[in-house]
């Protein structure tokens, strides 16, 4: 399984791309219902082990898929399939499964899929939580806003 490295060759400002992604998907959400497909839609599953959370995701062909704002560094792999993924600081790249790599905090990636992927991730789950809710609130941020003041407040409790 290959290495990749998404925390080098910045392609773009972080500030630019983060509007670019947020339109993306703005575009997206608004377009026909019928060409809308979301995460739920997907075949998931869910694991879990003492302390972490492991999230394997199935997507199809010829899809984009805009992720979450991870709160927390974690890795992640590219078991199968070849895509396209464009961050504010790795730029554009193409993966070719199998990969990994360590996704750093704040990242929301814009992923086109060429052929069918699993994608998979793992969190901390230091409590051995199954809500999947509560998980997701302690790992995603809703926006870049709670995510930059998820780190302040990171920051200040660090000092």
């Amino acid at each position: 399984m290959d290495k990749v490295d998404l925390k080098n060759n910045r392609n773009l400002s972080n500030k630019k791309f983060r509007s670019q992604i947020i339109n993306l998907e703005d575009k997206i959400k608004s377009l026909d219902k019928e060409y809308i497909r979301v995460p739920e839609d997907f075949p998931v599953k869910h694991m879990f082990s003492e302390g972490m959370y492991v999230r394997e995701l199935t997507v199809p062909a010829g899809v984009v898929v805009i992720g979450k704002i991870h709160k927390h560094e974690h890795p992640a792999f590219l078991l199968k399939g070849e895509a396209i993924v464009a961050t504010e600081n790795g730029g554009i790249k193409e993966l070719k499964g199998p990969c990994s790599f360590v996704s750093p905090p704040g990242v929301k990636r814009a992923v086109y899929a060429r052929t069918e992927l699993i994608w998979t991730t793992v969190h901390l789950n230091k409590d051995n939580k199954k809500d999947l809710e509560k998980i997701e609130e302690e790992n995603i941020a809703i926006n870049y806003e709670e995510f930059d003041k998820f780190i302040a407040n990171q920051k200040q409790l660090k000092q």
